[in-house]
Order: structure tokens, then C-alpha cells, then sequence
């Protein structure tokens, strides 16, 4: 376990010299606000996230007549911000998606928080132009809480593992709770269409499974994984007859994007998977997240957390707290279960990429829940 953890902690995700970010930061951010700035020393979160760069600071500053004239600014109002910067990643560090819309992500953030009733952070600022720090970005408030930590998983140690049964199902019931919120928000028709996955027309689910066909293409189409592919084909043979209604959907819908506070969210992290689709996509995903994070854990001898998220409680809270009957479970867990094979490789090929760990022989063996996929489209769907 201890040589899983240094492993795992030490997934390379950036390429840039935070010093030389710190001071670009401070020089836009007083522009920004058109006062001096002090930045604190930037930092990675720890535990989670793979995909965008996400640095943490605080940031200080006097405005008002008269700033400066005292030694604690007192002539001025001074502002004192926690904050969390995203950003996309640079090109050489091997991004996990080939777009990185942030204002999409910030002003699904907003509008979440504004008409959904979820904790989502404040967005402060975004930044198109990717001139003052070499990429688009946007700055939101940083929560305090506890996340479920990804390294290593909730499922081997620490505080929700050892939390009470009623407390665990307390954490669940809120968890589902912000899936019911989002997708039962009063957002406008305009609104929703303007998060549709790019095509043509159609569906929603099918635009969505397009969209993801592209990515996989896009991400591994040097390298094949035949395992990915059998899964496109079991995913076409057991399409939905009648898909339920379309809805915002979170995408990236797990307690490991969630912050908690005695065992209830205080902040909903990490939109940039936001789109539209039936509900049971973002069910799905849920499910079966907890479901790979168990499975690591029993591959290490681990008991784990084998009665937390399953597939019939979370689709059953899900019904009463909505009216909506969650349907073709199998289906969007299997999605699940693709998606996140896709997204998993592609982080592997960048630990290749920084000499963190060889080729593997099998290109399947990119998969890290490669056992647990073949068994959902053998037929073991709960095995």
C-alpha cells in the first residue's frame, strides 16, 4: 500500500513553474482589481483532480483613498480572499481532454448556484485570454470541508471509512440530493441547449455516446483498446428504447468532487463534464465510481465499503426524492464504465509520458478496472 501511495501521489499534472505563475498571477489580479496584490505561495490540491491544473492561494489587498498610507492598511478596506484557480493544462503535459472550455465550466458553476440551490464556490473571475498566464482561466472561492480523497481511495483509510453506518447513509442521501437538485432545477430551455454535446441534431444520449466515440479516438487513436471498443459495441446492442427526458446533467457526478462538512456538502466541485442528458447518466456515473474505488479496494485484500452507493438505494432515494424512476440501469453503468476507461488510459499514458510507469504488453492493461468492465459485458453486471 505505502508503494501505491508514493505512486499515486506522485502523478505528474504540470509542466509550469509555479514561482514564475505566483508573480504573473499577482501582476493580472492587480490589474484586476487596480490595487497591489499579494499572492501566497501556489499549491496543488492533494488527494484529487487529474485533469485541469487547479492551484490554490490567497490573496490580499487595500483599496479604497489613501491605500498604503498605514502600515495595516488601515485607511483602506482591506480584502483578504481564499481562492482556487483552474486552468487548462499546457500541451506537452498530456492533456487528459482535447478542449478545455473554462467559461463554459464558470458559467455553468454560476448558473447552478443561482438557480439550483447546491453549494457550487463562487466564481470571482474569469480570464479568456490566455496572454497573462499562457492559458485561459478562472479563479472561484475556496470552501473549507472533507473530500472523499481519490490518494489513496476513501475505501482503504481515513474519515468516511470510519465514520458510523448512519452517518455514511447520511453522506449518500445528500449526495443523491444535488443529482435531484440539478436535474429538477427551473433552468430555461435556452439555457440547457446551450450545454448540448456539439452534432448535428438527435438525441441527447446519442450525441453524448458520439461525443465520447470522438474522444476515444482523439485520445487513443494511436494505440487501440480493444476492451473500449468491445464496450461501444455492447453499450449499441443495449441501447435504451425510450431514453428519459434530457436535463442538466453534472457529467462528473461523484462524492470525490464533493466537499463535506459532518457529513453533508458544503461545496459541488468540478463541472467541467456539465452537459445534457437523460438523469441516469449522472446516476450511473455515481454508482459506479464508488464501484471502481471498491474494487481497488478488495484487489488489495481490503474489506472497503461494500454496502455504501449501491446501484438499488442510490436509485431508490433518487425516486422518492424526485418521482422519477430511475431505468436501463445496466446500460448507463456500462457507460459509466467506458467513460471512465477512456479518461483512466489516457492519465495513464500520461504517467508513460513522464517515465512514471512503462508501456504495458496488453494495451488493454491501460484500463485500470479492465477486470471489472469484461465482467459488466460478459453478462456480470453485479459481480
Amino acid at each position: 500500500m505505502d508503494e501505491q501511495r508514493r505512486q499515486a501521489e506522485g502523478m505528474r499534472t504540470s509542466t509550469r513553474d509555479l514561482e514564475e505563475l505566483r508573480e504573473r498571477f499577482r501582476s493580472w489580479l492587480t490589474g484586476r482589481v487596480g490595487a497591489p496584490v499579494t499572492i501566497s505561495r501556489l499549491t496543488p490540491p492533494s488527494g484529487n483532480g487529474m485533469s485541469s491544473e487547479t492551484l490554490i492561494f490567497d490573496a490580499r489587498w487595500t483599496s479604497g483613498e489613501g491605500r498604503g498610507s498605514g502600515a495595516d492598511g488601515a485607511d483602506g478596506e482591506v480584502h483578504e480572499v481564499r481562492c482556487v484557480a483552474r486552468m487548462a493544462p499546457a500541451s506537452e503535459a498530456v492533456p487528459v481532454f482535447p478542449d478545455y472550455d473554462l467559461g463554459r465550466q464558470f458559467d455553468v458553476m454560476r448558473l447552478v448556484r443561482e438557480r439550483a440551490g447546491v453549494p457550487v464556490p463562487a466564481t470571482l473571475w474569469y480570464e479568456p485570454d490566455p496572454g497573462p498566464l499562457g492559458a485561459p482561466f478562472f479563479v472561484m472561492e475556496r470552501l473549507e470541508g472533507d473530500v472523499p480523497p481519490d490518494v489513496l481511495p476513501y475505501t482503504f483509510e481515513g474519515w468516511l471509512l470510519e465514520a458510523s453506518p448512519a452517518d455514511r447513509a447520511r453522506l449518500q442521501r445528500r449526495s443523491v440530493e444535488i443529482l435531484a437538485r440539478v436535474h429538477d432545477a427551473p433552468f430555461t430551455a435556452g439555457e440547457v441547449d446551450a450545454l448540448r454535446s456539439p452534432g448535428t441534431g438527435g438525441p441527447a444520449l446519442r450525441r453524448h455516446f458520439e461525443e465520447q466515440r470522438a474522444y476515444y479516438e482523439w485520445a487513443h487513436g494511436a494505440m487501440r483498446l480493444p476492451l473500449l471498443e468491445r464496450a461501444f459495441g455492447w453499450l449499441e446492442e443495449h441501447w435504451p428504447a425510450d431514453p428519459g427526458p434530457d436535463v442538466l446533467s453534472w457529467g462528473d457526478a461523484r462524492i470525490g468532487n464533493v466537499m463535506y462538512r459532518d457529513f453533508t456538502p458544503v461545496g459541488v466541485l468540478d463541472w467541467e463534464m456539465a452537459t445534457v442528458a437523460p438523469r441516469e447518466l449522472d446516476l450511473g456515473w455515481m454508482i459506479f465510481l464508488h464501484r471502481f474505488f471498491q474494487d481497488v479496494a478488495e484487489s488489495m485484500g481490503l474489506p472497503g465499503l461494500p454496502d455504501f452507493m449501491r446501484s438499488e438505494d442510490v436509485c431508490r432515494t433518487y425516486e422518492e426524492m424526485t418521482g422519477y424512476t430511475p431505468r436501463d440501469m445496466e446500460f448507463y453503468e456500462v457507460y459509466a464504465a467506458l467513460r471512465h476507461g477512456v479518461i483512466m488510459a489516457r492519465v495513464w499514458h500520461r504517467r508513460i509520458h513522464f517515465g512514471e510507469q512503462p508501456m504495458p504488453a496488453d494495451p488493454d492493461d491501460l484500463v485500470f478496472h479492465r477486470r471489472r468492465l469484461e465482467r459488466m459485458i460478459e453478462g456480470d453486471h453485479r459481480g
